[in-house]
């Protein structure tokens, strides 16, 4: 969450015996973002303080626990992070990364960028979505108001309220649901014939870089459904300081038609987006190491406790719709042999290829898919001669299509093994 300075009275205020919250950031309809201060690392954080009562009242519980759950699922150097979140009986507290360098809209109010300026924007947001699309998240309200910038003049992707996962497609396998910010809504959202959830993001995508280029929107008109035609029929012109090649990336970015508009992978191979960032502009660009870091699992705290607990349950309101299965963990009081059987029968009905020994077990799919030939490793650890404990992890491949894997193949086979403390109770694979 970014740090305008906006200053309000001082609380010394103690959360949790955790985080000392300071000052007011910003506040909206059901939240209050404070300054808070990590009392264990002295690291400032972004808190936001949301009353129960009224997102219970408003029904805004469901939203609230798709930002939850998206934020924690996208670990990424140019998306605001989720650190933890805590609750009393009448409050939700969020601490997110700190962002302190305010709007990127606030930096277009001033004037539109240099395209060599425009093209780090639009290279960190393209990294930001092509991550949120690839573990089945579509943001769904990407403006530049929801871009903040760090201190080293980052882009963070921010405000995952309108977000949707890849399992609330309908059997036709697009998204019904019209939301985001009139001037960024691609077409078919505005035609409500169902859309899908990348495309949409991209042609919002491409209104944030003409923005960034020209310093106001592609799209405008003070009647409403006169906008809407014009975006419906993609008319629009670019200034004529636009570069040819920015031009070219822009109308196929801004195309009406879903079905031809490019695609994530034909914008990174686009020849603006490829050129080079000038050397002046290098330090202000994560590293690989980073952002190999932020990919790593987290440290578990409360959020991951109450997601993986039933004993733990806040009112229900950070139940994860969906966890990012990098890893699965369940117990069992069947051998090692009976789980290494149960993966091989699920290999044979999908065509994988295994590799087993007493106690692990490698599931490889012969098909590439998005990030090469998707790969499961099993380990099976023993507790007692009674009693193990499997963890299933992704060893290869994508991770949404690893998800896809788990929840529709290797839940369903494996529900007969998992180990229940009572006959009626449900298995869960944690």
């Amino acid at each position: 969450m970014g740090d305008k300075g906006t200053t309000s009275h001082v609380q010394s205020t103690v959360l949790h015996g955790k985080y000392e919250l300071g000052r007011v950031l910003g506040h909206g309809t059901f939240a209050k973002v404070y300054h808070a201060k990590n009392l264990q690392t002295g690291k400032s954080v972004a808190m936001k303080v949301v009353g129960k009562e009224k997102v219970i009242e408003v029904g805004m519980v469901e939203q609230m626990k798709r930002e939850i759950s998206a934020m924690n699922m996208v670990k990424h150097p140019n998306i605001v992070q989720l650190h933890e979140v805590m609750a009393s009986k009448s409050k939700i507290y969020i601490a997110m990364e700190l962002v302190r360098g305010g709007e990127l809209f606030d930096m277009i109010a001033k004037g539109r960028l240099r395209e060599d300026k425009a093209r780090v924007y639009f290279q960190q947001l393209i990294s930001a979505v092509d991550f949120c699309h690839s573990r089945g998240v579509y943001h769904r309200d990407l403006k530049p108001e929801n871009l903040l910038l760090d201190e080293g003049g980052n882009l963070k992707v921010t405000d995952f309220g309108l977000s949707t996962f890849a399992e609330h497609l309908r059997q036709d396998g697009l998204l019904h649901t019209t939301c985001g910010t009139p001037a960024y809504v691609a077409p078919e959202v505005i035609e409500k014939k169902g859309y899908d959830g990348t495309k949409a993001d991209i042609w919002s995508c491409g209104v944030v870089l003409y923005v960034l280029l020209a310093g106001f929107l592609p799209f405008q008109d003070d009647n409403l459904v006169t906008m809407y035609k014009k975006i419906c029929k993609g008319d629009f012109k670019c200034p004529p300081w636009f570069s040819s090649e920015a031009r070219r990336l822009i109308t196929k970015l801004l195309d009406p038609n879903s079905n031809t508009r490019i695609t994530i992978s034909q914008i990174m191979d686009s020849p603006w987006f490829k050129k080079s960032v000038p050397k002046s502009m290098v330090e202000t660009k994560k590293d690989e190491k980073d952002e190999r870091e932020l990919d790593l699992p987290s440290t578990m705290n409360a959020f991951h406790i109450i997601s993986l607990s039933d004993g733990f349950n806040l009112s229900a309101l950070f139940e994860e719709e969906k966890k990012e299965e990098k890893e699965m963990r369940f117990a069992t009081t069947r051998p090692a042999s009976s789980v290494i059987s149960k993966l091989e029968e699920v290999a044979k009905a999908v065509k994988f290829d295994v590799k087993k020994s007493v106690n692990k077990v490698r599931l490889q799919g012969k098909d590439h898919g998005r990030k090469g030939k998707l790969a499961i490793a099993a380990d099976i650890y023993a507790v007692t001669q009674s009693f193990s404990v499997v963890e299933v992890k992704k060893d290869n491949g994508d991770t949404l299509e690893y998800n896809q894997f788990c929840s529709k193949e290797l839940r369903p086979a494996l529900k007969d093994i998992v180990w229940r403390t009572s006959p009626s109770e449900n298995p869960r694979l944690a």
